[in-house]
């Protein structure tokens, strides 16, 4: 697993403008059975790291072929997210604070339809084996003038005091094969809400692995434009019209 490293101007948030790619429900991946049955876990529920990448409030267990980009705010110097890239598909993951009686990602769930059907996107709920989840579509002017469609399906686990939201983009928003290894990197995730009073939707904070934290030890992307941030230009499926 590669780790790479990347500054950004903004803290982020529900970034679903960004994502470019085709929607196709029919393909979607298909997520059946009981929230939290089998995952993601609070750091209370596990036996250690356990082979996973401490990110401060996140651990992460990567899969082969997989990179795990930082997108780090830019003003702040901050981690704001975790996002795993496995060929043409990515899976960013953001964990939050959130209060005692949970149903966080219902109120989240509900905005962000509103956001992207304010912009003129489609959205629909689907049952899962991580509960309900959206698959999105957004429409957006590709180069040559034309309209082109960005899928993402997002994903939402209330867990104890915490929120995890992830937003599954590429061929994994409409390739349920693509979709299963970063499904289970989302499942095998660990997060670490800690003590101290938050604010609920108050981000948890992240952090640089030790390994990457020295700036000789951070591998560079290579120079083919590609960037670091799959919400801007990473992996992407297209369909125009």
């Amino acid at each position: 697993m590669s780790i790479f490293k990347r500054s950004k101007d903004s803290a982020g948030g529900d970034a679903v403008a960004g994502v470019d790619g085709p929607a196709d429900a029919a393909q979607a991946p298909d997520v059946s059975g009981s929230p939290r049955s089998d995952g993601p876990w609070d750091v209370a529920e596990v036996d250690g790291r356990d082979g996973r990448v401490d990110l401060g409030a996140l651990w992460v267990r990567g899969v082969p072929g997989m990179e795990l980009r930082l997108e780090v705010d830019q003003s702040t110097q901050q981690v704001n997210a975790a996002t795993a890239v496995l060929g043409e598909s990515a899976l960013q993951m953001q964990a939050f604070a959130a209060p005692r009686s949970g149903g966080l990602w219902d109120e989240i769930r509900a905005e962000i339809a509103a956001a992207v059907e304010g912009q003129g996107g489609t959205v629909e709920e689907h049952e899962g084996e991580l509960g309900t989840l959206l698959r999105t579509r957004m429409p957006s002017q590709g180069p040559d003038g034309r309209t082109v469609f960005a899928p993402a399906t997002f994903v939402g686990v209330d867990g104890p005091r915490w929120f995890l939201r992830a937003v599954l983009s590429g061929r994994a928003a409409i390739d349920e094969g693509a979709a299963a290894p970063l499904v289970e990197v989302l499942k095998a995730a660990v997060v670490v809400r800690g003590g101290e009073p938050m604010a609920p939707r108050e981000l948890l904070p992240l952090s640089l692995p030790r390994e990457v934290e020295a700036p000789s030890e951070q591998p560079e992307p290579e120079a083919d434009g590609t960037s670091l941030d799959p919400f801007e230009r990473g992996p992407e499926i297209t369909e125009v019209r």
